[in-house]
């Protein structure tokens, strides 16, 4: 569902905005990944992890930045909670979004790797996009 042109622009390190049934929007970093799920990380206890329990339903839209032409994507679809891979994936995000060789960046990445993570999947039910 996800089309290259899709993938593509999801590789950037752009900043995408996530909900979840019941939730408030909240900006998080992202990875497409090969066979075109979104995948993100965050703490096994956070409220987001509880609120798929109920409803696994979650959508990310993610938009080109000021100063370019308008441009997003919409992924919409069920959440799986894995426990694996999570740790790894912050590490691969924390270098995309943050110059590690910033101590601060570096430290607040170190910080991030010792908590309980799992990582987020949305397989795609729906995408709808935007491109001027």
């Amino acid at each position: 569902m996800l089309t290259s042109e899709d993938l593509e622009f999801l590789r950037r390190p752009l900043h995408g905005f996530l909900t979840v049934a019941g939730g408030p929007v909240r900006p998080v970093w992202f990875e497409a990944t090969d066979d075109g799920a979104v995948q993100l990380f965050t703490p096994r206890e956070s409220p987001k992890v509880r609120r798929l329990a109920n409803d696994s339903r979650a959508a990310i839209l993610v938009a080109a930045p000021v100063g370019e032409r308008e441009r997003w994507v919409s992924v919409s679809g069920r959440v799986t909670v894995e426990p694996d891979g999570a740790h790894e994936l912050a590490a691969r995000l924390g270098g995309r979004y943050w110059d590690l060789e910033d101590a601060d960046h570096a430290d607040a990445l170190a910080g991030i790797q010792t908590l309980d993570l799992v990582r987020l999947v949305i397989r795609p039910e729906k995408v709808s996009r935007y491109s001027m």
